[in-house]
């Protein structure tokens, strides 16, 4: 097995154990989004309970509450989209540092040749 394949089985068992272990390690715990979390602590610092500034052009547009499913449908095509644009980016570092590998081989190639030729 190559050092890289056993860095990555290493990784891949870390993120594992992160995900799993807090859910037996805290077995009554409330796992909550941040979005709940910031309005109850801005109601303990207020006093009173939080009303929110607008309401999302979507629910507005819909006329109600987005369901759970289309909320976590939209989550996912920004992800998507957003991993594209990482992916995308990063490919075109990795072409670019292959093509300049190989115009630096060409350079020396055609140097080697005006040498042996004069």
């Amino acid at each position: 097995m190559s050092k890289n394949t056993k860095t990555v089985i290493i990784l891949l068992i870390i993120a594992v154990l992160i995900a799993i272990v807090p859910l037996f390690a805290l077995k009554n715990a409330e796992f909550g989004g941040s979005d709940d979390a910031g309005s109850q602590m801005i109601s303990e610092i207020q006093g009173e309970e939080y009303e929110p500034w607008f309401t999302p052009v979507l629910e507005s547009a819909l006329g109600g509450e987005l369901p759970g499913e289309v909320e976590s449908m939209i989550f996912c095509v920004q992800t998507g989209i957003g991993v594209g644009i990482i992916a995308f980016v990063l490919g075109r570092y990795v072409e670019r540092r292959k093509w300049q590998k190989k115009e630096e081989k060409n350079n020396e190639k055609a140097g080697e040749t005006e040498v042996s030729h004069a």
